[in-house]
Parts: C-alpha cells; structure tokens; sequence
C-alpha cells in the first residue's frame, strides 16, 4: 500500500496538533500526556502499527503509554532504533527494520520506524516516541517534522517534575 499523500499528511497532523494543544491544557502530568498523544496518533494513521513513549528512568528505557501489540517492557541497552535516537539526540526514520543494525523486535510485524526524542527541562533527551509500521518504507520528513511538534507539546517543565520525582 503506498504511503500517504504528503499535503493530507500535513494537513491531518496539524489538526491532531490543533487538537492535541487543547487537549493536554487540561492536565500538566505528563503520562496523561503521553497516553493522550500515544491514542490519538495510533487511531489517526491506519498505518500505525504500534504507537508509544518509551522513558529514560536511570539509565534504561522503560516502556510507556503506548497503544498496538503488546510492547518490550525494558529496551537492551545501547540496541536498536530508540536507543539509536537517544544517543544521537535526533529523529530517526528507518524504512525497513530488518536493515537496522541491532533492531529490536518486539512485534516480529513491525516493518518500518520512526524515533523522535523528547526532553526534560534541562535540555536532556528523557526518552522517545516510537512509532512502528507494519508496511516498509511508510515514514518521511513530514511525520519527522510534524511529529517532533507534536513531542514538544510535552511541555518540559512536566517532564522536568517527572524527573525530579524520579530521583533518590
């Protein structure tokens, strides 16, 4: 199945970011954020396979909110896409996981990736927002761009409160 046309893919995110922004006003706690972010990307994009957060807590990554099949609980260290974008400190977008060097599956149906890091209030990457496929090849630049405006809707100072709690 061909990927989405790119101006309706522009125009739906900026709608899920319209709604999203007035949405996540209401709650500064940033798992509800995320569980609201996580829901209503997967129900908007049929070729979302598996849509959710996974969170840097003391050195590992740690599942999140998240919706689709059943999800790794923990990430090995230093494997795989979200490792890949926590490291790099960037968006990663990768058209076929099975070319990925350490690809962790968790769902073996899980085709093409997309990785976009978010941060806490200092500036540091607190995690991502990882979204799966189960048709290659099905992100580009726009769900990049429009997905890394969408994580910043976050807010940092929750995550930095998350954080802060999350400290011996």
């Amino acid at each position: 199945m061909p990927a989405m046309d790119k101006e309706k893919k522009v125009a739906r995110y900026q709608r899920l970011r319209e709604q999203l922004a007035a949405l996540l006003g209401k709650t500064d706690d940033p798992l509800a954020r995320m569980a609201t972010i996580a829901a209503l990307l997967f129900h908007k994009f049929d070729y979302y396979f598996w849509c959710g957060f996974y969170r840097l807590l003391q050195g590992e990554l740690i599942v999140g909110p998240y919706q689709g099949p059943l999800a790794c609980q923990v990430l090995a260290k230093d494997r795989g896409v979200c490792w890949a974008g926590i490291k790099q400190n960037e968006t990663i977008i990768v058209p076929d996981v099975r070319q990925f060097p350490g690809h962790i599956a968790c769902d073996s149906r899980s085709l093409s990736e997309i990785v976009v890091p978010f941060r806490d209030g200092g500036g540091n990457v607190a995690g991502v927002l990882d979204v799966d496929s189960d048709r290659l090849a099905q992100f580009d630049e726009v769900d990049a761009r429009q997905l890394e405006m969408i994580v910043a809707l976050l807010g940092e100072d929750a995550l930095a409160e998350e954080i802060k709690e999350k400290k011996p």
